[in-house]
């Protein structure tokens, strides 16, 4: 069933796990997210980029994970809908307008107070809408927009900073870096457990948010449940996933003329990696 985003990280974050929080791309890979989480009756969120409502068209998007939601078999698995990485309050309200229940604003290459100032701008738009807002406080760097040998000290999340934009914007939830990088980007050898246990102390009742940890052991995964991450976001294991089996099927069968054949194997693999996922993110020690 379709469920408040904001609900399910709460709810995470009392009882003392995480949640998964799965980027799509298409039908197969919302189909995906809906039956893996459905199959193992775990609470998740379905979310996309601003690339994905170009790609699919707002409206089509919207339409397609509400009933994918409301026609699976089990509708009784909470399942939210999120903006991942909105850049700007346009695709805030484009968003909205959809039906996503929560938003990411993440000015987070800019300044502190840009930061702070725009966050406050979504805050504002979205609360009177009823929508919830996560913001990006630190950077989490990407292949190919920094260089492999940062200064991670410059990237990750200032605790203290992280209470004041909470305090004065109102946010919901925080994406935060403490060594975590997107895709394949290098991250720092050992994630800064430290950094992570101070930003949890100073804003304890806000759900925080790790990025770029699609590839993080169960071990790491573990420890930053224990020190306050509630959700974390998966996209580039769901991409190979999709991307590897579409390869395996069509590298020897060059008669394979029918779509549905190769793209139900794909969403098969996306399914197991979302599960996979779910129940590394839900283990407690």
């Amino acid at each position: 069933m379709r469920e408040k985003t904001l609900n399910i990280l709460q709810a995470a974050q009392k009882r003392g796990y995480a949640v998964g929080a799965f980027n799509v791309t298409n039908l197969e890979t919302i189909q995906a997210v809906v039956e893996g989480a459905n199959r193992l009756k775990s609470p998740c969120i379905i979310q996309a980029t601003n690339k994905t409502m170009v790609y699919l068209g707002d409206k089509i998007l919207g339409e397609m994970v509400n009933l994918v939601i409301e026609n699976n078999s089990d509708k009784k698995t909470p399942i939210g809908f999120h903006l991942d990485h909105g850049a700007s309050l346009d695709e805030v309200i484009r968003a909205i307008d959809l039906g996503m229940d929560s938003v990411m604003i993440d000015a987070s290459r800019k300044n502190f107070q840009e930061n702070l100032r725009i966050t406050q701008q979504v805050v504002a738009y979205a609360h009177k809408r009823g929508v919830a807002v996560q913001a990006e406080l630190g950077n989490v760097p990407y292949l190919g927009r920094e260089e492999q040998n940062i200064n991670w000290e410059e990237f990750m999340t200032d605790p203290e900073e992280a209470k004041q934009l909470v305090e004065e914007s109102g946010v919901d939830a925080l994406a935060v870096g403490i060594g975590n990088a997107h895709g394949f980007f290098r991250e720092r050898e050992l994630p800064d457990w430290d950094r992570l246990i101070k930003i949890k102390k100073l804003i304890p009742n806000i759900p925080l948010i790790l990025h770029g940890a699609s590839d993080w052991s169960a071990e790491k995964v573990s420890q930053a449940v224990d020190r306050g991450i509630t959700c974390f976001n998966v996209d580039t294991d769901l991409r190979i996933a999709f991307i590897t089996s579409l390869r395996d099927s069509l590298k020897d069968d060059y008669g394979l003329v029918d779509p549905r054949k190769v793209l139900s194997k794909a969403r098969e693999k996306v399914q197991e990696k979302v599960q996979e996922k779910i129940l590394m993110f839900a283990r407690k020690k």
